[in-house]
């Protein structure tokens, strides 16, 4: 396979360099860790449809990224784009907030089994702030447990010390235990007894650079007794996963109830909502704290969001998604074991973690990445990837034949791995 080139991206980079700080900043940028090396991945998209992208070289993708989540039915899928065009005909950003606002919540209460109210925005860390600052509100305390090397935006209050443009105070309640470690979260209950206001988690570890961890047994209904018992709002943060695992809410899907529940990435299909639902006891709570946004009542996203929520319901995207994921991993597995390499799968399959595992240095997995990505498949390293329900069989068999064709490419560089197989 010819692999790929980037002539007008980079063209377009260097104009970026000149008006943007960093030309792509954020998790997006080249220089992030995502993209190694730089060379081998296009930095500007042109167009999406379905499962793919194509680059401003022209050069098509099969994206297993789905924009970082936020394409779960597929690019531009008609039912959704309908739904918002028609909204926008009516009008999007108004003085008031549209009808839809209150059918989207309706429906979200409908639909996410811990749900008895919904509040809408436009990130999932907006939502992640708001929980923290309503389980303030509720409870009169400050501090918050967090997971070690979890993620919950960019907010400061969800740095760590010594990043850059974050003072001290603003972490300081913050309180770090490790996933599935219960013993720890105790021992922090009654090491600040009446002081803690949250445990904040995703609903299985997804941390980057790492594999991914699924609870264990009778974790998630050990937390969630324990904060029933010293009055700590659990907080789950679902904008990754939501609604790929169990259209009800993750923590459905595990057998608990969060007390709050955040969404995003999958929640209209790449239109910008976010929504965070609730338990009737800390309506009044949420209802104290004042928290708006300029665009946070766009109708046209509300409207997505529940032409999005149909769609999903209709097809029964979980188990499209666990399906294709299952097939999609095993696949990518096999191929790796005829080349003798240990491709390690990890967290759950609709939005899997892959991994090189008998190559500690990690440059043998940053290598086959990089050569998947110049011949038509994008992944990216050190992070999960995602299934969208546009995914074809043609689109995995591609994909595995890409990913052989990646695995003999990068032994070629490697003479040491000549004789593995």
């Amino acid at each position: 396979m010819e692999p790929n080139k980037y002539t007008n991206s980079r063209l377009l980079f260097e104009r970026a360099m000149k008006v943007i700080p960093a030309g792509v900043y954020g998790h997006l940028g080249p220089v992030e860790g995502s993209m190694i090396p730089p060379s081998a991945f296009p930095f500007f998209a042109r167009e999406a449809k379905g499962a793919y992208f194509w680059d401003v070289d022209g050069n098509r993708f099969i994206d297993y990224m789905c924009a970082y989540g936020p394409n779960i039915l597929g690019y531009r899928d008609d039912d959704v784009d309908q739904a918002a065009r028609a909204q926008g005909e009516l009008g999007d950003c108004v003085t008031l907030p549209s009808v839809k606002m209150v059918e989207f919540a309706e429906q979200l209460v409908a639909t996410v089994h811990s749900a008895d109210w919904a509040f809408f925005a436009k990130n999932g860390g907006d939502v992640t702030s708001f929980a923290l600052m309503i389980a303030r509100a509720a409870t009169g305390r400050n501090k918050a447990v967090l997971v070690n090397k979890g993620y919950h935006g960019v907010a400061a209050w969800t740095k760590l010390a010594g990043n850059s443009g974050i003072a001290p105070e603003e972490i300081a309640n913050n309180l770090y235990v490790d996933w599935n470690n219960i013993g720890q979260l105790e021992a922090l209950i009654s090491a600040y007894p009446g002081q803690i206001a949250c445990f904040i988690a995703s609903p299985y570890f997804q941390g980057n650079f790492v594999d991914n961890q699924l609870p264990e047994q009778e974790y998630w209904q050990k937390v969630r007794s324990l904060c029933t018992k010293h009055g700590i709002v659990l907080i789950i943060d679902d904008v990754r996963c939501g609604f790929r695992l169990d259209l009800a809410g993750s923590d459905h899907h595990y057998g608990f109830e969060a007390d709050l529940i955040c969404f995003c990435k999958a929640l209209a299909n790449g239109y910008n909502v976010s929504a965070l639902c609730g338990k009737d006891e800390l309506k009044s709570a949420a209802s104290s704290v004042f928290y708006t946004g300029s665009y946070w009542f766009s109708a046209v996203p509300f409207a997505a969001g529940i032409a999005t929520l149909n769609k999903l319901k209709a097809i029964q995207a979980p188990q499209r998604l666990q399906e294709l994921g299952s097939r999609l991993t095993s696949g990518l597995a096999g191929v790796a074991a005829g080349h003798g390499i240990d491709l390690r799968i990890s967290g759950e399959l609709p939005m899997w973690y892959m991994r090189i595992a008998n190559d500690p240095s990690q440059v043998l997995h940053q290598e086959w990445i990089a050569a998947c990505v110049q011949r038509g498949v994008f992944f990216t390293n050190h992070h999960n990837h995602f299934i969208n329900a546009a995914l074809t069989e043609e689109d995995i068999a591609f994909t595995l034949e890409v990913a052989d064709d990646a695995f003999r490419a990068v032994k070629k560089m490697h003479p040491e791995l000549e004789g593995v197989s």
